[in-house]
Formats: structure tokens, sequence, C-alpha cells
């Protein structure tokens, strides 16, 4: 490999909040259709709103995550995975390697084929996946700029469906369940406290995984804010549509310093205040508001109600009883809706995961003897071709792709997280590095991923 030289620029000066809101809806969509739509519901139907404690801290964990992936595309104007690549040569295979294993499953896609399938009285949900894959493509393929076509999709994803699914559970919802919700927050369930007998490990692993984006995502908005223009992201090349003339250029993969003057130091501790706020506001507040609603819907639309409560089913259990509370077309409503957001957070995952192994194979391959547009693509359509493979062959248990994604994903959370510790404590100065309090709170995500997924592992191989 190549040297990965950084050069040096003064950091410009910060953007008001307003203009800094994009890329954390970006990840709070990823989240919408794996975590939020599936993975929380799912327990919720099946274990009540004992568990909800775990939104709360997953997704705390997440956005501390995510604030330290930030911290460093903010100073670089580079993905941390260039950040990883000076670390070890050898960790942009490990994250191609654990980027496909996580999320090459087309299991959110499969679901967002379901929900339309079952909306529509399509019994053949496999053609419907194809046709969404395909459709991504083109979308994602004819593009001005990727990053503006991601985030706007995002934005209109949430803006529509999040005010639905409000309104439809405050209709349905009564004081006593918001109580239990209450309770929930709190670690007590229905008959057991934090955790219920006979919980899948697996599936609540998963489910923490997906508290947000999850998985390698959460490093994907490295890339997300450096082609938004945060900090030192200003000077840095970024992903154009195949057949635009921008896309046939070269991408220069590496980044930028800024020397440690009194006016640069002041403007990063002005870009830091502002940009934990965006997060907070958009990625935490927002997120953890969806989150517990959509596990509040599940709890009364299926829990206790009978019926098939396995796999994506209960979507459709829900679905079924939001028709007969109200009236039946809003079901099928309900139904289109959640999958759209599926299909939505396919379109974004896709997006995502090119963009991971698209730089790391660069890194692997001496990145600037390719053009980044070309590789992208390549890298996009070979993951719509496996899916549409998956598709063919006749796969149909998406929750079983994604928990086995998910658990795969916290595994990779586990590994990132010491990583990242690593990275922004060697590359930063004393005046610019986490403090404490972060790194303990960095330090602890470490550990309970890496119990969990240990936990995991253990309960697989030895029951």
């Amino acid at each position: 490999m190549t040297k990965l030289p950084l050069g040096e620029q003064d950091l410009p000066k910060p953007l008001s909040l307003k203009k800094l809101i994009g890329p954390s809806f970006i990840l709070l969509g990823l989240g919408l259709g794996s975590g939020e739509v599936i993975l929380w519901p799912y327990l919720a139907s099946n274990y009540g709103l004992g568990i909800a404690w775990a939104i709360v801290i997953g997704l705390t964990m997440q956005f501390f995550i995510n604030m330290e992936v930030e911290r460093y595309a903010l100073a670089f104007g580079e993905s941390v995975f260039v950040g990883f690549a000076r670390l070890a040569k050898l960790l942009p295979a490990w994250f191609i390697l654990s980027t496909f294993l996580g999320f090459g499953w087309p299991g959110i896609g499969l679901g967002g084929a379901t929900l339309l399938g079952s909306a529509f009285n399509v019994e053949n949900v496999q053609v419907i996946g194809i046709i969404i894959f395909l459709l991504i493509g083109v979308i994602l393929t004819f593009g001005k700029t990727i990053y503006k076509t991601v985030e706007r999709m995002q934005m209109i994803l949430i803006g529509i469906g999040v005010p639905f699914i409000l309104l439809l559970t405050f209709y349905l919802a009564d004081a006593s369940d918001f109580v239990v919700l209450a309770q929930g927050v709190v670690g007590q369930g229905e008959g057991f406290t934090f955790l219920p007998i006979g919980i899948a490990i697996a599936a609540f692993l998963g489910a923490l995984a997906y508290s947000g984006a999850g998985g390698n995502l959460n490093l994907a908005q490295s890339c997300y804010i450096r082609d938004k223009g945060y900090g030192m992201g200003k000077y840095a090349d970024k992903i154009s549509g195949l057949f635009r003339k921008e896309g046939k250029q070269k991408f220069k993969i590496t980044g930028n310093k800024f020397p440690e003057t009194p006016k640069n130091l002041a403007n990063y501790k002005k870009w830091w205040k502002v940009i934990n706020a965006e997060h907070f506001i958009v990625f935490w507040c927002l997120g953890l508001i969806t989150m517990l609603t959509l596990a509040l819907l599940a709890y009364v639309t299926s829990y206790g109600q009978g019926g098939d409560t396995e796999g994506i089913m209960f979507v459709i259990t829900e679905a079924s009883t939001i028709g007969m509370k109200t009236f039946p077309q809003l079901g099928i409503i309900f139904l289109i809706v959640t999958g759209i957001m599926l299909c939505a957070t396919q379109l974004t995952v896709l997006d995502s995961t090119s963009r991971i192994m698209t730089e790391n194979f660069l890194l692997l391959t001496r990145g600037e003897e390719f053009q980044v547009s070309k590789v992208y693509y390549t890298i996009l359509w070979i993951q719509i071709l496996f899916g549409i493979t998956v598709f063919s062959i006749g796969f149909d248990q998406p929750l079983t792709l994604i928990v086995l994604g998910a658990v795969l994903n916290a595994f990779a959370m586990f590994v990132y997280s010491g990583l990242l510790i690593l990275l922004n404590n060697k590359m930063f100065s004393k005046a610019l590095r986490p403090a404490m309090w972060r790194n303990v709170v960095m330090a602890l995500t470490f550990v309970f991923f890496g119990v969990f997924s240990f936990m995991t592992i253990s309960e697989k191989l030895f029951g």
C-alpha cells in the first residue's frame, strides 16, 4: 500500500445548525428499516414492553459511537476507514468482509417486499423484491450526486412515515399502555425485570445493534458528513453519478489536517458543539421517540392477541388489528408505509455498504489508480445481483436474514468500538482528543458488545 499522506488547510468556519441537517437523517432512516420497524416491535410483540430500557441504552451507545466517527471526519475531511488503515494495513480487508457478511443478505428488502405483497395481495414476494432491487440500482446509478439523492429520499421517508406512525399509535394506545411503556424504560416488565425468561439472545443482541443504523453502517457516517461538507470535508471529493462528468475523475481518498492556531482551535470547538447538537436532536431524540412509538404500536396491536407473531408476520398481525380497530383500508396503508420504509432503508444500506467497500478496496489497491465512481457502481451492482439471486432461489424468511446480519454487526461494533478509542486518542493532539468521560463511555460500549456477542456465539455453539 502506498502511504496515506495528509495535506494541510485551515479549518473552515462552522455552518449553522440548519445547514448541517442531513447526515443524521440518513442514519436514522437506516435504523427505521431494521431495528425500529422490525426487531424492536418483534420483541415487543412477543415479550411486551419490559425490554424498552434496552432501546435507550442501544441508541445512547450508538450516539457516542457516531460522534467519535464524526470527530475524525470533521478534523481530517476523510473517512474513518482511512484512519483505520493508518493503524493497520490489513484492516480494510476486515471491513470489506464484515460489511458484506453483515449487510449483503437482502433481509430488509425482502421484508419490504413481503409487506407490500401482503398489502396488494401478491403471493410471489420474491418478484417484488427483484423489482425493488433493480429500481434501487437505477435510482442510485442515474443520480447526480449520490449523497444528495440518499439524503433527499430519507428526509422524505422520515417526514411522511414518522408522523403517520405517531398519530396512529396515539390513536390506538390508551393511558395504561403508556404507563407500561414508562415501566419498560426502567426495566420493569410483566413478570420480569430487564430480560424475560426465554428471550432469544440473538434477536435481542440484533435489536441492540440496530438501535440506529447498526454495524459498520455507523462508520459510513464519516463518508456522509464529509460529503455534506462538515469541517475539513469542505475540501474533499464526492462520489458522483456514473454518467456524470465528475464521476470520471480520480478520487482523492485522503484528507487534510489543520494547523492548531487559536483561530482554528476556536472554530473546531464551535464545530464540535453544533454537530453534537445536530446529531442529538435528529438521531437521538427523534430516534428514541420513533423507536419507542413503534414498539408501543406493536404492543397494543399484537402482544397477547394470539395469531402469528413469528417472523415478519407480526407486522401483518399489526396491520390486521389496526384495520379492525379503525377501518380496513388503514391497515393496508400501514403495510404500504412500512413496506416503503423498508425499501428506502434497503436503498440506503446498499449505498452505505457500497461506499464502505469502495473506500476499503481503494485502500487495499492503491486508490489513486481508480476512478471511484466505477468502483462504487461495480460493487453496488454486484450486491444487487447477489440480492436478486437470493430472491430467485426462493428464500422467504426476512427476519432470519435480518437477525443473522444483526448478530454479525454487533460483533463488528465490538471490534470497531475498540479501534475508534485507539484511533482518536492516537491521531489527535491533547487539545482535540476525546474527553476522559467519552473514552469511558466508549470503553463500556466496547465491553457491552463484546460480552453480548460472545454470549450469542456460545448460545449458538453450545445451546
